[in-house]
């Protein structure tokens, strides 16, 4: 994504979309934490950084797609977390780029048991 004026160029890349995607989504109630889409993916952010580890970004023009890969904690009502989380992020990264979202695909990948005492 970029963006000109006569001071200049802002370009975004799809990384730092997604970097604050994440941010938003584990702040998110009922999130456990992110999963990767596939074993490659996997791989390369076990090698790498891993701060935009589940989120996927496509650009298309100014259409920006946002797919997330979540791990929810186990009880919760996981339409209501899959819908919030659209809704955090869809505002964060409307919000701190300016540009409005499309889409926002949560895919639930897993289920986990926080809290082994309840």
């Amino acid at each position: 994504m970029s963006e000109e004026n006569q001071l200049g160029k802002i370009e975004i890349s799809p990384t730092a979309i997604a970097t604050l995607a994440a941010h938003a989504v584990l702040q998110s109630y009922g999130v456990v934490g992110m999963a990767a889409k596939n074993l490659a993916d996997e791989l390369t952010t076990a090698l790498g950084d891993a701060a935009h580890r589940g989120v996927e970004v496509r650009m298309n023009g100014d259409s920006i797609q946002i797919d997330l890969y979540v791990i929810v904690e186990y009880g919760t009502r996981i339409s209501s977390v899959a819908h919030s989380i659209m809704n955090v992020v869809k505002y964060n990264v409307e919000r701190a780029l300016g540009v409005p979202v499309a889409q926002v695909n949560v895919h639930v990948r897993g289920l986990r048991v926080s809290n082994m005492d309840a």
